[in-house]
């Protein structure tokens, strides 16, 4: 993933997000590092087709990477600002795969979940297992990725299964966890940042 630029620092002097400011932030580097995992898979020479498996595979990393933020927030923040914040981070990633899902399959049928409620009902299904691995400084540990990579793995034809637990394991989360810990570093940062010109000045670019 070097080769995604994410921008996740705020040219706020001094002053403190609240958690919904922070989840609406990390929500949209949430769903870019996705497309990008999932673009990366498909230049490995998975098969990951456009229509239900491309959602079901993005609605399986955008919940695991959920769970990673709320064990950085757990690091970071008191109980009540990480519930709102977990709670705001939640919808936004409902909010915009039910767009983009709605848009090229279709809204589903009537008397089905809307694709919002299908992605809340599966991080509500996953917390508890979630909850069970563990989380240390260098993230998730290899537990809770691994359980990652046997949720995709269920969702891949035959010829990819044999091969893509370890590209998730080794390769994809590694990539995803640490830019999640770089931009949770940065949109939490109250430190004053000098303006582009004043940096590229500086910098004699």
């Amino acid at each position: 993933m070097a080769n995604i630029r994410i921008k996740s620092q705020w040219f706020r002097s001094g002053t403190a997000k609240t958690p919904q400011q922070t989840a609406s932030a990390l929500a949209f580097i949430v769903w870019r590092v996705t497309q990008n995992m999932l673009k990366q898979m498909r230049s490995a020479h998975f098969d990951i087709d456009i229509g239900p498996q491309y959602f079901a595979f993005t609605r399986e990393v955008l919940v695991f990477l959920a769970h990673v933020l709320d064990r950085m927030a757990f690091e970071r923040m008191g109980s009540e600002e990480r519930g709102e914040f977990i709670h705001a981070l939640v919808r936004r990633l409902a909010e915009v795969l039910q767009e983009n899902e709605d848009n090229l399959l279709g809204e589903p049928p009537a008397g089905q979940p809307s694709h919002y409620d299908e992605f809340i009902d599966l991080f509500n299904e996953l917390a508890d297992h979630y909850a069970e691995f563990g989380f240390g400084p260098d993230g998730p540990d290899f537990a809770f990725v691994r359980y990652l990579g046997h949720r995709i793995e269920a969702l891949m034809p035959q010829k990819d299964q044999r091969w893509v637990v370890d590209q998730i394991m080794a390769t994809e989360v590694p990539e995803a966890v640490e830019m999640l810990q770089r931009a949770m570093r940065d949109v939490l940062s109250t430190e004053a940042r000098a303006p582009r010109a004043a940096r590229s000045a500086t910098s004699g670019d």
